[in-house]
C-alpha cells in the first residue's frame, strides 16, 4: 500500500520496536514528538533555551538535546537529522534568520529532508564586473614608483612583516574616490565591499589593515606624505599624455576647506614683521626703476640699505590653539573661522587639475599665485594663456607673465580711494607728454622719486608745496592730518603693462576666457567638495591639509583620465 495504511504501519512497527528495547513510557514519549515533529505542532515539541554564548549547533545539541558527544551530534548533523525553521542544518552553516521569530532561542532534533544550502565555487576574481570602475583604474595607475620612494623607511631585517606601502595609498586613495571622509570607515568599507577588497589585492577572508595603521604611518613618518605629491605629478603627467591638457588656457582660483581647530580656542597673538611675498622679485625690478628715475628726472635716489618690514596696518591676528596653522578666513560671502585655502590651477580643455598649494585661511590668493603659475609652466607643460579673477590682479602679475610670454585674461580689481579729503584721484588727469598730474586748480604734480612698500613698486608724484598753500581748494585737497602741507599722488611701476591687458577687456577671447575659468575652476571645486571630501580637513597642521587636498584633486583627476578612455 502506498497510502495513509502505510504510514500507520510504520507507526505500529516503530513503536512496538521502541516499546520491545525502551520501554512502554519511553515508546508513549517518542510516539508523541513523532507525531508533533511531522505534524508541525511546535507548541507539544520539546524546546529548551540556548545558553548565552553557546555558536555552534554541536555544542547546542549536547547542552539542550541531551546529545551524549559532539562526535555524535556532528554525525546527527551530517545526516540531515538536525533542521531549523525547515532548513537542515549543513556544517559550518549558519541560518541568519535564528535571530528574530518566535521560535528564536529553539532547535528541533527531529527530521531530516533534502539539504537546502548550496556551495559556490568561487573567487573574488569572479565577483568583480570586468567593466567596474576600479579595474580600469588597476589598468592605467602604475603604483610601482612608491616602492622606491618608501624603500628608505622599511628594514629587511628587523621588524614584524609590514604591510603592502601600495595597500595603504590605495586604502587612502579609495576613500577620497567613494567620498569615504575618514579612515575608520574606510576601514568598514573595503570590509564588506568586494571590489575595493579587489583593488587593495585582499581576499575575501584577508584581514583589512587597521585605520589606526594609517594614521600612525603618517604620524611617525613624515617623509612618507612625499608620495602623495608624486602620485599627483604622476597621475597629472599621464593626463597631459593622454591629451587631456594643452595648456592653451589655465584657470585658477582658491577654496576654503575647514579646518579642524576650535573657534573656542582662539587668541590673539602679535604678527611677527616679515618681508612682503615677492621681496626678492621687486629687487630687481627696484633697481631698474632707479635707472628710469635718474633718467627722467636726472637724479638718483640713494640706494636703500634697511629691508622694508611688512605693512604694519595689522598687528595682531586670530590663532587657534588646536591647529596654529590653520588661518582665521574673514571675507564677505564666506563662512568665517578656521580655514585653510586650495590653490588649484586647472586646464580648460578637460578640466585637469595640474597644480595645487595649500596656505592658511588667513593668505591672500595673490601670494602663491605668481610660484605656481611658474611651476606649472616650467615643470608640467607650457602655458599660453592663463585666466583669473580678480583676487589676481595685482600689478606685478601683469608684469610677470608678459615676461614669461603668457597673456593674462583677469577680471579687474574694483580700487578703493582711501583717503579721508573730497578731491579723489579721479579728478587728476595724468600727462604723459609732460609726466605729471594736473590738478584741479591747473597745478603739477610731477615726478618725485621711486617708493618701494613690502608688496609693490609705485612712482610717487609730488605738487608743489607754495603751490598747495596758496590753492583755494586746500581744505577739499589735503586732510588736517597731512604734514607734507603738499598732495601726492602714486601709480604703480607696473602700470602701463596692466592697462594694456585690460584694455583687451571688452575682447569677445577676453570674456570667453574669463568664462572658462569660472565654468571649469568653481565647476571642479563644486564637484570636490560633494565627492572628493573638499569640504574639511580632519586632520591638523598644513602639510596634513596638503595631503588632504592632493589626494581630492587626484581622485577628480583619474575619474576624468577614466572617462576620456571611454
Amino acid at each position: 500500500y502506498n497510502d495513509e495504511r502505510m504510514n500507520a504501519a510504520k507507526e505500529r512497527l516503530a513503536y512496538e520496536l521502541t516499546l520491545m528495547v525502551h520501554g512502554k513510557e519511553a515508546a508513549e514519549d517518542s510516539l508523541a514528538k513523532a507525531k508533533a515533529a511531522f505534524s508541525g505542532d511546535s507548541d507539544n515539541m520539546p524546546a529548551a533555551t540556548i545558553p548565552a554564548g553557546m555558536r555552534q549547533v554541536a555544542e547546542v545539541l549536547v547542552a539542550v538535546a541531551k546529545v551524549p558527544s559532539k562526535s555524535e551530534a556532528k554525525r546527527l548533523i551530517q545526516g540531515g537529522g538536525v533542521r531549523l525553521r525547515g532548513v537542515s542544518f549543513q556544517f559550518g552553516a549558519v541560518d541568519k534568520r535564528t535571530t528574530r521569530g518566535e521560535n528564536h532561542g529553539k532547535i528541533s532534533a527531529y527530521g531530516g529532508g533534502k539539504m537546502q544550502l548550496k556551495l559556490h565555487m568561487v573567487t573574488i576574481e569572479d565577483l568583480v564586473p570586468e567593466g567596474h570602475f576600479l579595474r580600469k583604474l588597476d589598468a592605467v595607475l602604475d603604483l610601482g614608483f612608491i616602492y622606491e620612494e618608501t624603500a628608505h623607511l622599511y628594514s629587511r631585517r628587523y621588524g614584524r612583516p609590514p604591510i603592502d606601502p601600495v595597500v595603504l595609498v590605495k586604502y587612502l586613495l579609495v576613500g577620497f574616490l567613494y567620498g569615504i571622509p575618514s579612515e575608520r570607515q574606510i576601514e568598514l568599507r573595503i570590509q564588506t565591499d568586494v571590489a575595493l577588497r579587489w583593488y587593495l589585492g585582499l581576499d575575501l577572508f584577508d584581514r583589512v589593515p587597521d585605520h589606526s595603521t594609517i594614521s600612525q604611518l603618517r604620524r611617525r613618518k613624515p617623509s612618507f606624505r612625499k608620495i602623495f605629491r608624486r602620485l599627483f605629478e604622476e597621475v597629472v603627467r599621464q593626463c597631459v599624455a593622454k591629451g587631456l591638457a594643452s595648456g592653451r588656457l589655465v584657470g585658477t582660483d582658491s577654496t576654503h576647506v575647514k579646518a579642524n581647530a576650535s573657534r573656542a580656542s582662539e587668541e590673539l597673538v602679535e604678527l611677527p614683521e616679515s618681508p612682503g611675498a615677492y621681496w626678492e622679485r621687486l629687487d630687481a625690478y627696484e633697481e631698474e626703476g632707479l635707472e628710469e628715475l635718474e633718467r627722467r628726472t636726472g637724479k638718483r635716489r640713494k640706494k636703500r640699505v634697511k629691508q622694508l618690514k611688512k605693512d604694519r596696518r595689522q598687528t595682531k591676528k586670530r590663532v587657534s590653539r588646536t591647529d596654529p596653522e590653520a588661518g582665521h578666513m574673514k571675507r564677505p560671502g564666506k563662512p568665517r573661522g578656521q580655514h585653510y585655502l586650495s590653490h588649484q590651477t586647472v586646464d580648460t580643455d578637460c578640466g585637469v587639475i595640474l597644480d595645487v598649494t595649500v596656505t592658511p585661511g588667513d593668505v591672500y590668493d595673490s601670494v602663491p599665485y605668481l610660484d605656481q603659475i611658474e611651476r606649472v609652466h616650467r615643470n608640467i607643460l607650457p602655458i599660453q594663456a592663463a585666466a583669473a579673477d580678480a583676487a589676481y590682479d595685482f600689478p606685478l602679475a601683469h608684469q610677470a607673465l608678459k615676461e614669461l610670454e603668457i597673456q593674462f585674461f583677469v577680471r579687474p580689481q574694483a580700487f578703493h580711494d582711501r583717503t579721508n579729503v573730497e578731491l579723489k584721484r579721479e579728478a587728476f588727469q595724468y600727462d604723459e607728454s609732460l609726466d605729471a598730474y594736473v590738478c584741479p586748480n591747473g597745478k603739477l604734480l610731477n615726478l618725485n622719486t621711486l617708493h618701494r612698500s613690502a608688496s609693490g613698486l609705485y612712482w610717487l608724484y609730488l605738487a608743489d608745496k607754495q603751490d598747495c598753500q596758496r590753492c583755494p581748494l586746500r581744505e577739499k585737497c589735503l586732510s588736517q592730518q597731512d604734514k607734507r602741507g603738499a598732495r601726492k599722488l602714486e601709480h604703480s611701476y607696473f602700470a602701463a603693462q596692466r592697462k594694456q591687458n585690460l584694455s583687451r577687456l571688452g575682447d569677445p577671447v577676453y570674456r570667453e576666457a574669463l568664462k572658462k575659468r569660472q565654468i571649469w575652476c568653481e565647476g571642479t571645486f563644486a564637484a570636490q567638495k560633494r565627492e572628493h571630501n573638499l569640504t574639511h580637513v580632519l586632520r591638523r597642521g598644513l602639510e596634513a591639509a596638503e595631503d588632504h587636498c592632493l589626494l581630492s584633486a587626484t581622485a577628480l583627476n583619474l575619474k576624468r583620465l577614466i572617462w576620456s578612455m571611454k
